[in-house]
């Protein structure tokens, strides 16, 4: 294999230029052309070609690409990817319905040799990891529930944009932002099949949800609550489990632009015993802080590494993607005012 890696970006908004940024500022990688019809403005550079027809970027010869465009376009972009053989590393969601990764499935399959990886960037968060090789151990016992909260403030343009398009987005905060969440739920306890629901627009004028809330149970009996909510005014992200023999939560979204807080912190207690069971608050914690937000260089370095070695993706796969959106899909389904007042049922 070259030295490098050559790849291109297609999608220019916030995430696809964060990509670009990561690839720029990655050794192994070498982009070579960037891509969106929506921003005929990207100031060019002389060190990479620019194409508003994302096609002929697949055609110019990569090798890889990041697919961020908007989410009606991820699973067109990816599927033509994968069929010229190009490696391709997509955002999430990976489209707006179960059916569009299923068909990036079908493309997956027929591309022998070529490495699909979706961009779940929080199982690369320092505080996800600890979190889970904490749990591997077995000091704190098995699971009993997790309680998640990925809430934001949707802001003044909040109406008019992309994401609150059921057209182009095909949901709102629970397949925009709560998807992440979910699949950090299946990350520490595997698949839910249960679920009860509530999805609601209170606030925003969209035809999108702006807060969902969930019960998951699964066939472990462990239950999992998620709330994810475009109405929080503060943005606000919070993961507790509860373990048998303690519990550990972890607070903040940390991320290069900074808008869940300047930190993440790991809190970890064990359950009280003795004395500690019969008084109140106290109960010892270790509060663990990280202000370094590397996760997206991570999960890059470890898409780089499988078109490298040919390792298989193990955070990211399209199992996973496809696991998660089924989940999504089970939580707007359970809902069945929900799901009936927008018709969903043939998507």
């Amino acid at each position: 294999m070259q030295d490098k890696i050559d790849v291109g970006i297609i999608g220019l908004g916030s995430t696809g230029t964060l990509r670009k940024t990561i690839a720029e500022n990655n050794p192994a990688l070498n982009l070579v052309a960037v891509s969106d019809a929506h921003r005929p403005n990207i100031p060019r550079r002389e060190t990479y070609s620019y194409y508003e027809d994302y096609r002929k970027l697949l055609d110019s010869g990569v090798d890889a690409v990041f697919v961020a465009p908007q989410n009606k376009y991820r699973p067109k972009v990816a599927i033509e990817a994968l069929n010229r053989g190009i490696h391709v590393f997509c955002e999430i969601p990976p489209g707006r319905t179960v059916q569009d990764m299923q068909d990036i499935i079908a493309a997956e399959k027929k591309a022998r040799g070529t490495v699909l990886d979706f961009g779940f960037t929080h199982r690369f968060h320092d505080t996800v990891v600890k979190a889970q090789e904490l749990i591997k151990t077995g000091t704190y016992g098995k699971i009993l529930w997790m309680k998640g909260v990925h809430g934001k403030s949707g802001g003044n343009d909040f109406e008019s944009i992309w994401r609150s398009n059921r057209d182009w987005a095909g949901g709102g905060i629970l397949l925009d932002q709560g998807i992440h969440m979910v699949d950090l739920f299946r990350f520490f306890a595997g698949d839910f099949n249960g679920a009860k629901s509530f999805v609601t627009t209170c606030f925003w004028n969209i035809p999108v949800e702006d807060n969902a809330f969930a019960l998951l149970r699964n066939s472990q009996n462990q239950v999992a609550m998620i709330h994810a909510s475009s109405t929080h005014w503060k943005n606000q992200y919070s993961l507790e489990i509860c373990l048998e023999n303690g519990y550990i939560t972890i607070k903040g979204d940390l991320s290069p632009n900074g808008d869940y807080g300047p930190r993440e912190t790991l809190i970890v207690s064990s359950r009280p015993t003795g004395d500690e069971e019969r008084a109140s608050g106290l109960s010892k914690e270790s509060i663990t802080s990280f202000d370094t937000a590397a996760s997206w260089e991570r999960e890059v370095d470890a898409f780089v590494d499988c078109i490298s070695s040919g390792a298989k993706v193990q955070n990211g796969s399209s199992g996973d993607a496809l696991q998660a959106m089924k989940l999504v899909d089970r939580i707007y389904r359970r809902d069945t005012a929900w799901w009936s007042r927008w018709k969903l049922s043939g998507t």
